[in-house]
């Protein structure tokens, strides 16, 4: 590949003001640009791998840019498997790309996103699901992702994928080489053990897939909307949550009339929050659109956190709203939790939760004092992750693209298997054993397309 044979540059630290800024140059020139403008005690052609040199970066009228350290690690030991150079120099925007336009101006390429992490891919020093892991690593917020990201790129997944594959190949294997030898009529595998086999492997990648149920909850966290009628207190829920005054409140009914949303952690668990506008009949054309807004992000929860004041008498047109809402997360599956909010303004009058019959779990709270809200926050938790089967696994699936694989793999092999139960031909069970293998092997990148790394790839940031 021609772009290989470029050597790359870019700055690999945030953009800002900080104390050192890190610029990496990789590539076969890396080093032989590096010193056409690095001063030092030696040209850097001439030091060891893996060790650290102070100078000046100058540029090519010799004119000091910035003084620096230029850290040499030499191919294949190094992040990208080529020779690279990490030049750290102060830290600042200005000096930064200064730094960074100089080593662009001696030779070397600007990287476009994620083409470090691409190469070390293309040069074997990690495999595909390791290079999604440093995306995920990078992005972690909360333990529970940093942890799921850090497994993934120590290998957990490729090990196990990997040893699945290694145990299909020998399947097949033996299935192929019967076929070469049809004509002799010679048994190379016992069928009803072959069978038994493919089932193995089945229940393998159902445990896999299983994982994904919260894994996904690790990766992405939970989506919560708030809704609810106007004035219900859901706005003062939101900053409750957040221990905050992050939404405008007020008396006034209509108050919040477009998406509030933010991200709040608990116990690990990342849950991205929206606060949206009353749901009611309206003829203000502003509100009418935050209404639309809020029933557009109700069907894309993964919770709903249903506010009722707990004050009102609730009418007809009320339960019909509630319902409605009840309804959405019932039909599509989605976790749902009944605040009851505005319990401190009771004054020893019952709560109306008996004209709301439904199986969802019930909580009192009052955003203004903060009771009940511990209470919330567990059961929030505990919704999160009910129904998924949630088990201590050392491989957990928190990406997509490995899950849809997953299921390919697993269509493949039940092929594989419902032929070899009917007593069809050898090559049927080998094609859909191979078609299984292959599916197995995009999640590690075995199997790729320039359009699969393309789109992986382009989700990095630059410089990494």
């Amino acid at each position: 590949m021609k772009y290989l044979e470029d050597t790359i540059a870019a700055i690999s630290t945030a953009i800002g003001e900080a104390g050192i800024s890190v610029i990496r140059i990789s590539g076969k020139d890396a080093i032989k640009i590096a010193d056409r403008v690095f001063r030092g005690k030696k040209k850097l052609e001439e030091v060891k791998t893996h060790t650290a040199h102070y100078g000046s970066i100058v540029d090519s009228t010799g004119k000091v840019v910035d003084y620096v350290v230029a850290t040499v690690f030499r191919a294949p030991h190094s992040y990208t498997g080529e020779d690279t150079v990490e030049i750290s120099c102060h830290g600042g925007i200005f000096v930064t790309r200064k730094v960074l336009e100089t080593i662009l101006e001696a030779g070397a390429r600007l990287a476009q996103p994620g083409e470090f992490t691409k190469r070390a891919f293309l040069n074997g020093r990690i495999d595909l699901s390791q290079a999604e892991a440093i995306a995920d690593l990078i992005r972690s917020v909360t333990d529970l992702a940093y942890q799921s990201s850090l497994s993934q790129l120590e290998g957990s997944l490729s090990r196990k994928i990997k040893k699945m594959r290694d145990d299909l190949i020998n399947l097949c294997s033996l299935v192929e080489l019967e076929l070469d030898f049809a004509d002799e009529d010679l048994e190379f595998v016992d069928k009803p053990e072959l069978a038994n086999k493919i089932r193995d492997a089945i229940a393998e990648i159902d445990e896999l897939i299983e994982t994904f149920k919260y894994g996904k909850i690790y990766r992405e966290g939970v989506k919560v909307v708030i809704a609810g009628k106007p004035n219900a207190g859901k706005s003062s829920l939101l900053n409750a949550l957040l221990n905050e005054n992050r939404a405008i409140v007020s008396d006034i009914p209509g108050t919040t009339r477009d998406i509030i949303e933010e991200s709040l952690n608990i116990d690990g668990i990342l849950f991205r929050v929206i606060d949206t506008a009353g749901l009611r009949e309206t003829y203000d054309i502003i509100e009418q659109e935050g209404v639309r807004r809020a029933e557009e992000q109700l069907k894309k929860a993964d919770m709903i956190l249903l506010v009722i004041d707990s004050t009102d008498e609730i009418s007809e047109s009320d339960m019909r709203l509630y319902h409605r809402v009840l309804n959405l997360a019932m039909d599509e599956s989605k976790k749902c939790i009944i605040v009851f909010n505005k319990v401190d303004l009771l004054d020893g009058r019952q709560i109306q939760m008996e004209k709301i019959t439904n199986n969802f779990p019930v909580v009192n709270i009052s955003a203004l004092t903060g009771f009940g809200l511990d209470k919330l926050k567990k059961i929030m938790v505990e919704q999160s992750f009910f129904g998924t089967n949630r088990t201590d696994a050392s491989v957990v699936v928190t990406n997509v693209r490995h899950r849809d694989a997953l299921i390919k793999a697993k269509q493949s092999l039940l092929y594989a298997l419902k032929s070899l139960e009917e007593g069809m031909s050898g090559d049927l069970v080998a094609v859909d054993l191979r078609a299984g293998l292959n599916h197995l092997g995009e999640i590690i990148g075995e199997v790729t397309t320039d359009d699969i790394l393309n789109n992986i790839f382009s989700k990095f940031c630059i410089g990494k």
